[in-house]
């Protein structure tokens, strides 16, 4: 297929994915699921377990492998320019506002699953071993546990942040301390899969030890150097706004490829450079978050296709029907029961706490990043990953419906105290009447009693 060829195909199925994105997507909204469902779904659509399993291979034809380099490399823009935003939109002073409900409910719910995986992977090789690509031996131990760590217990901030506000949840106790603790949870799950990925070979990069040094000093140039300079040069009246826009897009695809020659992820330079990126008094900039937004949610799509392209529900077998079931009971009840208790400990209300906990049970797109690094460095099979896609499709589709339940149960709780409330209070009064009723009863019949008393004749 020759150059002129590749991009006419491509150009077909960018559209093809795009159309397919958006109407799955605004399907999923009036189903009352989060959008990312819906692409999701399409992804999966149009990859192996469906479109592929049609006469004619149509995957293979819609999508040769001379064309898929070039959707996998729009996919990975597409994901530095969403971390970007990710890492952009991470308030300080928010997680700082959470206070100790947020950090004790980040630390519950981060720790316990992600120990919970960790032990499983680490303790029970066999469980997995014919789900990785090395067969559960070889140096590939620390970062498969690892991974499974973070896979277990990641959070999806952006997804949750969408859904408190499609909620009416923002500003709420719930809201703020969900939003506040999947932050921190964030922050955790990347520091994480960035030393799992340390020492796998990713990509072209040095041995370990010059990997975290070099890693060290990236970072410090970033926000000792870079960010200074740039925090300067937004103050001068001449900074233009187009001129920001390109700063930031420039940031963001650097840092991405720097991250990724020091083996680590381009994923890693966008969520740094994000972070990095100087704001006016600490609030984003819309002329500079706006365009990285609409530029990420363009592309996004490629992602869900290149990642649907490598999910093949076909490839699970029995046993790994067996490893679904139990990581989705550990990512499930891992999350929620201990979030609920967090928040509990925490002084809050029981139906705020089980809205916390339904909260920080979704995972949605940041998972799929996650297991996308994972299986772009080898660390996890087809099989697996397929598994945890899965997982990560659950666990966010729950979130709607137990958000519905425990408002549900919100509601008869309140009426039931309301009931409760009125049944005291009529209970009372007819009690109060009743009371008043015998005395001035016995207090009208006492006289002629005792006149009777008085005067035996009645005279």
């Amino acid at each position: 297929m020759d150059t002129e060829s590749i991009a006419a195909v491509a150009i077909g199925d960018v559209a093809v994915i795009v159309v397919a994105s958006r109407l799955l997507g605004s399907l999923a909204r009036r189903l009352g699921q989060p959008e990312v469902i819906g692409q999701i779904v399409a992804g999966i659509a149009l990859g192996p377990t469906l479109l592929g399993r049609l006469p004619g291979d149509l995957t293979g034809r819609l999508f040769p492998a001379e064309v898929l380099p070039f959707l996998t490399v729009l996919s990975q823009v597409a994901v530095v320019l969403f971390m970007f935003v990710v890492g952009y939109e991470m308030d300080p002073r928010q997680l700082r506002r959470g206070g100790r409900a947020s950090a004790t409910v980040a630390l519950c719910a981060f720790l316990v699953p992600a120990g919970i995986g960790a032990g499983l992977a680490g303790g029970f090789p066999g469980l997995f071993a014919a789900l990785r690509p090395d067969g559960g031996e070889g140096a590939e131990g620390r970062p498969f546990w690892m991974f499974m760590a973070v896979a277990l217990s990641v959070t999806a901030l952006p997804v949750l942040a969408a859904i408190v506000r499609e909620r009416g949840l923002a500003g709420t106790p719930a809201g703020s301390v969900a939003t506040a603790a999947a932050g921190l949870m964030d922050v955790a799950a990347w520091l994480l899969l960035a030393v799992a990925l340390v020492g796998t070979g990713h990509a072209t990069g040095p041995a370990w030890p010059m990997t975290l040094l070099l890693s060290a000093v990236f970072v410090a140039a970033l926000f000792l150097v870079v960010r200074p300079l740039l925090a300067r040069w937004l103050e001068r009246s001449g900074a233009l706004r187009a001129n920001q826009r390109t700063v930031a897009l420039a940031l963001a695809l650097g840092s991405g490829w720097a991250t990724a020659e020091l083996g680590l992820h381009a994923v890693f330079g966008g969520l740094l450079a994000g972070i990095a990126m100087p704001r006016r008094d600490g609030i984003p900039d819309a002329d500079v978050l706006r365009p990285m937004e609409d530029s990420a949610g363009l592309l996004l799509p490629l992602f869900f296709v290149t990642t649907g392209l490598s999910f093949d529900i076909g490839s699970v077998d029995g046993d790994g029907a067996g490893v679904l079931v139990l990581v989705l009971a550990v990512a499930v009840l891992g999350k929620l029961l201990p979030a609920y208790g967090a928040a509990r400990i925490s002084g809050m209300e029981r139906q705020e706490s089980a809205l916390v906990a339904a909260l920080v049970n979704t995972r949605g797109l940041t998972e799929l990043i996650v297991l996308g690094v994972a299986l772009d460095a080898g660390i996890i099979g087809r099989e697996l990953f397929t598994i945890l896609v899965l997982m990560a499709l659950v666990t966010t589709f729950l979130t709607g419906p137990l958000i519905s339940l425990v408002g549900k149960w919100t509601r008869l709780t309140v009426g039931h105290r309301h009931y409760e409330t009125r049944t005291r209070t009529h209970t009372r009064t007819r009690t109060t009447a009743r009371a008043r009723s015998r005395n001035s009863t016995a207090g009208t019949g006492d006289s002629p009693v005792r006149e009777n008393a008085n005067n035996p004749e009645g005279g």
